[in-house]
């Protein structure tokens, strides 16, 4: 019989130690990393305008301009509301319905389905406002005119649009809940006026 092979107790791994210059390499990637992190966190805010004065917005005052969207006018017809009427019995000022190209070009793409939104949109009495970009997608557009203009509230139900607006500044949102139009971020001054 032969020798039997002698097992090799407490073996351990080879450690790197601290001062490897391997670890000093990835350490500095990793406050790079670190700090560029950083750098994209802290963006500059973007300009309030003017009109924006102790958050109220000065711009906006009766007779209110309500910026349609197409859900808006969809579910106003669903809850049998006169836009109009009911945008009137809301703020307790005259109003006066605003759509923009994009909306009525949305409308026309939905179908039959919407035929009635779509005639209403196209009512006479309402101003129509044009649209000089390209492509047809209304919450961009919505979103564009609003910060360049802060005249408007904004009638809309989709949550995702209504996100986008929340974090421009003096951006009223108007929409419906209990079969009633409801306002949010309109502060109690204008109700004053």
């Amino acid at each position: 019989m032969g020798k039997k092979p002698l097992k090799k107790f407490a073996q351990t791994k080879k450690i790197i130690s601290t001062s490897d210059t391997r670890l000093k390499k990835s350490q500095e990637k990793r406050r790079e990393l670190e700090e560029a992190k950083k750098k994209e966190q802290l963006r500059e805010a973007p300009q309030v305008a003017s009109s924006l004065f102790f958050s109220l917005n000065t711009a906006l005052g009766p007779p209110y301009r309500l910026l349609l969207d197409t859900n808006f006018i969809q579910f106003s017809i669903k809850n049998k509301l006169d836009i109009e009427k009911a945008a009137m019995d809301c703020l307790f000022a005259e109003v006066k319905p605003c759509i923009t190209d994009c909306v009525v070009a949305e409308l026309e793409k939905l179908g039959p389905k919407y035929k009635l939104a779509l005639k209403v949109a196209k009512d006479e009495r309402w101003e129509r406002l044009p649209c000089m970009h390209k492509g047809t997608y209304a919450d961009d557009c919505i979103v564009d005119r609003v910060t360049a203009h802060r005249c408007f509230i904004v009638g809309t139900c989709d949550r995702g649009l209504k996100d986008r607006l929340r974090k421009i500044p003096g951006v009223p949102l108007m929409y419906i809940t209990n079969h009633k139009y409801s306002v949010e971020q309109l502060p109690e001054a204008y109700g004053m006026m």
